[in-house]
Formats: C-alpha cells, structure tokens, sequence
C-alpha cells in the first residue's frame, strides 16, 4: 500500500502518517526502488492502534509510552490518569456551566455588566458604581475593581470586596470632588477635601492595606493613570486612615 491507501483505510491524513513517523510512534517501511514508501498489513494495524489510542484522548508522548510496552501494563496506567483528568474536567465544566447560567441570568434580566463577565461578589459592587456613568473616576474605578477581581485569589477577592460595599452609598459624593481634581494642581486646597472625604468612607482594614505610591506594580499604574492632583488626594488619604487607626490602637 501507499501512502495515501493506507491513510484512507485506516482513516487518518497521510500528513498525520508522516507526523507519526516523524515522531517514531511508526516505523517507516521499507521503499520501492522509485522510493515510495511500502506499507504492509502490519503496518496498517499499528497505525490503527494508534489512532485508536488517540481518539481515546491521549498525547502521543503517552501512545509511544504504550506502544514501548508490550505487555500492556503502561496502557492501563495511563488510562486510569486519563480517567481521573476527565474527572477533574468534568467538574470544571460543571463549574463552569453553573457560572455561565448565572451570567445569563444576569444577561437576560439586564443586570450583567458591561465590563463583565466578572464574580459574583463585583457584580453588586459595580451595579452602585454604575449609577454614576459621567463620572471619569467611577470608570477608573470600575477598570480596577475589575482588574484586581482577575488577577487576585478568590478568598482574598471576597474579603476585598466585602470591606469595599459599605463605601457605595458614599462613593458618589468622593467621586465628584476627584472628578473636580483632573486638571488642579497638587496643592489645590480642594485636595485635603476629597482626601478627608476618602479616607472618611474608606475602611481602616482596606486603607492600611493599599499600597503606597512607588511601592510598584500594580499601585504604580494606578496612580500613573490619575491626575497629579488625584494622586496627592488619594495618597493623603492613606496617611489619614493610617493616623485614624495609630490614634485607636
């Protein structure tokens, strides 16, 4: 057989046939004397053996592991390892299913945010923040509840976020003294307003816990991204809830 006949039969691609002997889960056989490649009976079975063994899921690391033994002990080894990463995927989609359901659920009633799709604790937290769509530092505000929602671990997720709820109800009136902020100066005395405003509504726990300009990464970006007299105020505002919590203890 050539080829492309035994590719057919054994319903794979002649390419994948090659991807196989490149990989030396087939043997190459032997040539005609115009070079063409000779495939026998024996050849066929193998190669059907191997998609057999790939259809089942396997990586073709773990087909040349079970071909090298032919006893069949490798087989059922990697077997039970493949059983319990289908377990492991099964309840990830489970997990998933569940999460998407309840973003529809969120869709259809009109509640899903725009910036979504986000955890369930953020939600409600930016269903108050989205009340307040002309306001330039409830957009950034948003954009980095977002961000830390993605890239910090859930339980310290929640906890963020639970201590950040009492803040909605106030945030409108902080917002708009940071607003009024975008082109002022740092010395502007409306600077120590919005940071006694902020520090008023920000929790002790949460204001001792923000970083503090030049401490990197992500607090960097931060307040690269506010104006400078928005990151006097909110800077001020650390220190003020620092020197609440110094005068409690």
């Amino acid at each position: 057989m050539r080829i492309g006949e035994i590719a057919a039969l054994v319903g794979v691609t002649p390419r994948a046939v090659r991807h196989y002997h490149h990989l030396g889960l087939l043997p190459e056989p032997l040539r005609r004397a115009n070079g063409y490649r000779e495939y026998s009976f024996r050849d066929a079975v193998l190669l059907a053996r191997i998609r057999r063994l790939t259809e089942l899921g396997l990586g073709l690391d773990e087909v040349r592991d079970v071909l090298a033994d032919d006893e069949g002990r490798e087989l059922a080894e990697v077997l039970e390892e493949l059983d319990e990463d289908l377990g492991r995927q099964e309840v990830a989609i489970r997990e998933r299913r569940a999460r998407i359901a309840a973003l529809l659920a969120e869709a259809r009633a009109g509640r899903l945010a725009a910036d979504g799709p986000v955890s369930p604790e953020l939600t409600g937290l930016l269903a108050g923040i989205g009340q307040m769509p002309d306001s330039p530092m409830a957009v950034k505000d948003r954009e980095i509840l977002t961000l830390l929602d993605t890239v910090i671990p859930e339980e310290e997720r929640s906890r963020l976020l639970g201590m950040l709820h009492g803040m909605a109800e106030h945030a409108g009136a902080v917002y708009g003294l940071l607003d009024a902020l975008a082109d002022a100066e740092p010395d502007d005395p409306r600077v120590a307003r919005a940071a006694a405003a902020l520090a008023a509504v920000l929790p002790d726990e949460l204001g001792a816990q923000l970083p503090a300009e030049g401490a990197g990464g992500l607090a960097d970006v931060f307040f690269a991204d506010l104006a400078p007299a928005q990151s006097a105020a909110v800077r001020r505002a650390v220190e003020l809830v620092a020197e609440r919590r110094e005068g409690t203890t």
